[in-house]
């Protein structure tokens, strides 16, 4: 059974503003240490002069003192820091004029009260001058400027991605459905009207994509000059990797215009711009919705690896294509009469495509780590 309680040494240092007090007790356990009624209560088990065992002391204050004190538990001592309600300097730490026996100046931090009135006239001094150096830095004239030009760029491309998703799914699902009397040849019509909203894809969506994708360049420019935070080369990947689809590979074959894939990589690239483009507006102007911002980093883990497939489809489609027709193909004038085939450089193509949409994932998933994941909590 434990012995009584005992009282541990005390030692004490004054502020202005603080009350610092140092226990000496070694592997504290299970403190309690509370302020009612302007007494310090102290309860904790211990290792002090007399052992391990329970030590207990009070301390009623000269002068009132917030009751919340901070504790701060090292394996060799504990620190309390308390608070005075008002900024002074007191003459003696408690209430009653002799000094109890446990309780003895912290020389290691003591101070007279000139001392701390220097100590705080130099943190004033300090606080002062890092204000003014503040107040030197200048002030960016285009700020506003700025935001205003991220909020419209990003509400532009909302605007145009939302048209090409309504207006695709809209003819989707209106082919899609037979008003046939019928009953032999309805799903027959049904699958042949589907396949129609697929094979008309780029000629009823194509200017809307060509302008999007173009003005998706200026991401690129935004991130060189410094006026996102984004990274450089996941932009270079995504809006070089998109344009090559869609101005070399759809844009100059007519053939491949026709393709049913031309669907798929149009629609998985509209979905995701539905959420990251709103994700980026509201951003510019300081308003983050918790579900936006979830869609945003989680949306593109099924999707942006469908879009890469429905691109990678789209090339593999074209290279017989591009075989046949000679189309882009460089021949060198040299003895050997040597041709660069661009279906090999589309072969080539297919493995910086893999490799890219590798290097946006992995920084896609760092976003959403950095996002999405659990947050660490401050110590107290």
């Amino acid at each position: 059974m434990a012995g009584p309680s005992l009282r541990p040494h005390v030692h004490w240092a004054q502020r202005h503003r603080e009350l610092f007090l140092r226990v000496d007790l070694s592997d504290v356990r299970n403190p309690d240490i509370t302020i009612t009624d302007n007494v310090l209560h102290f309860r904790a088990q211990g290792h002090g002069a007399k052992g391990d065992n329970i030590y207990e002391f009070e301390i009623e204050f000269l002068e009132p003192v917030e009751p919340k004190p901070v504790c701060r538990v090292t394996q060799r001592q504990l620190n309390i820091t308390v608070q005075k309600k008002e900024s002074n300097w007191w003459e003696r730490l408690t209430k009653q004029e002799k000094r109890p026996l446990f309780l003895a100046p912290d020389f290691d931090r003591w101070l007279d009260e000139s001392d701390a009135e220097m100590e705080l006239k130099e943190k004033e001094e300090e606080k002062i001058n890092k204000m003014k150096i503040e107040s030197r830095v200048p002030k960016d004239p285009f700020k506003h400027l700025k935001k205003g030009y991220l909020i419209m760029y990003n509400l532009v491309q909302f605007l145009g991605f939302s048209w090409i998703f309504v207006n695709m799914t809209v003819r989707l699902f209106i082919l899609g459905k037979g008003n046939m009397e019928m009953h032999l040849f309805s799903k027959m019509v049904h699958f042949l009207c589907l396949t129609d909203s697929f094979y008309d894809t780029f000629h009823t969506i194509s200017d809307m994509m060509y302008f999007c994708q173009t003005l998706a360049l200026m991401e690129i420019m935004n991130s060189l000059i410094g006026l996102v935070r984004s990274p450089l080369i996941p932009s270079i990947v995504q809006v070089f990797g998109r344009n090559f689809v869609l101005f070399v590979i759809l844009g100059s074959l007519e053939e491949m215009q026709s393709k049913p894939v031309v669907f798929f990589v149009f629609y998985f690239w509209s979905i995701t711009e539905l959420f990251r483009y709103p994700y980026y507006m509201l951003s510019c102007i300081g308003i983050e919705w918790k579900p936006l911002t979830w869609l945003r980093y989680s949306v593109w883990i099924p999707l942006y690896p469908l879009g890469g497939l429905a691109e990678a489809v789209c090339i593999v489609q074209s290279i017989p294509i591009f075989s046949e027709t000679g189309k882009f193909s460089l021949g060198l004038p040299n003895p050997l009469n040597v041709t660069i085939q661009f279906p090999f450089v589309l072969q080539i193509y297919l493995i910086a495509l893999f490799l890219g949409i590798f290097v946006n994932f992995r920084h896609l998933y760092k976003q959403r780590k950095q996002h999405l994941g659990p947050k660490k909590r401050k110590m107290k």
